[in-house]
């Protein structure tokens, strides 16, 4: 206690391999808490307190970055959206005729707009993107014979509790939900890309809010049978379909 009470200015505690030559300038610790013999002899590493007199040194040509530290930011130069960026009022609405459009086609490019991958500023872990309405969901279409092959399943959690149905059936009795299904399973394989992209650079409390958020973005998905929708005062805008392959050719 004594010898660290005299140590000068500032110590510092670094970690170094045992030597035999003994240090009179520093206090030895020894890991091991016991003084048996068989346990001095495993022991690898000794912890020293050195104490430093001399004060820290800033090279010339790095003072200017200690000089004014109220200025901007000159070293996270990496845009990252703020607050303002991703207001939810300020959101673009988008609406969309499902009427004779491919049911596959049609969900990826909901998807991309309602996580915002056709902007700029698209950024995983923030909500980025768009709402968009589905209108005439009963009209959907479908390639080849999915109308009696494609198969929708649903459990209530119960033993034997399995429901299975087809397309047509599931149209017939709810037809949002067919458009709801492929949306739901896009946003969840985008958030699976997203993690594995960017895995090797993210933390994991990152990774959980990718996760998070494609569920979450499945609210800005508006579903409805027939031409009309209660969503007049957000003036949503058509939305843009580049591909002509989305409709389906008679």
């Amino acid at each position: 206690m004594a010898m660290a009470n005299n140590c000068a200015s500032s110590s510092s505690l670094f970690i170094s391999k045992p030597s035999n030559k003994p240090s009179p300038s520093s206090l030895v610790f020894s890991l091991a808490a016991s003084t048996k013999p068989s346990l001095q002899s495993k022991r690898l590493f000794n912890f020293k307190i050195c104490c430093q007199d001399k004060p820290a040194v800033i090279p010339a040509e790095q003072q200017w970055m200690f000089d004014d530290l109220t200025g901007p930011d000159v070293w996270n130069k990496t845009w990252y959206p703020k607050a303002k960026d991703h207001i939810p009022t300020s959101k673009t609405w988008y609406v969309v005729d499902a009427s004779d459009k491919i049911l596959g086609r049609l969900a990826s490019t909901i998807a991309i707009h309602i996580r915002g991958k056709n902007l700029a500023t698209y950024t995983p872990s923030v909500d980025m993107g768009a709402h968009v309405i589905v209108v005439n969901a009963e009209k959907i279409a479908v390639s080849g014979k999915k109308r009696t092959q494609k198969l929708y399943r649903r459990h209530s959690g119960r033993p034997g509790g399995m429901t299975v149905e087809t397309f047509d059936q599931l149209e017939k009795r709810v037809p949002e939900r067919i458009i709801e299904h492929a949306e739901r399973l896009f946003q969840e394989l985008s958030s699976q890309a997203d993690q594995l992209n960017f895995l090797a650079h993210l933390f994991s409390f990152i990774l959980r809010t990718v996760a998070f958020l494609g569920r979450s973005l499945f609210a800005h998905l508006k579903v409805y049978t027939g031409p009309d929708h209660p969503h007049e005062a957000q003036q949503p805008k058509e939305l843009p379909i580049r591909d002509d392959r989305i409709t389906k050719q008679t």
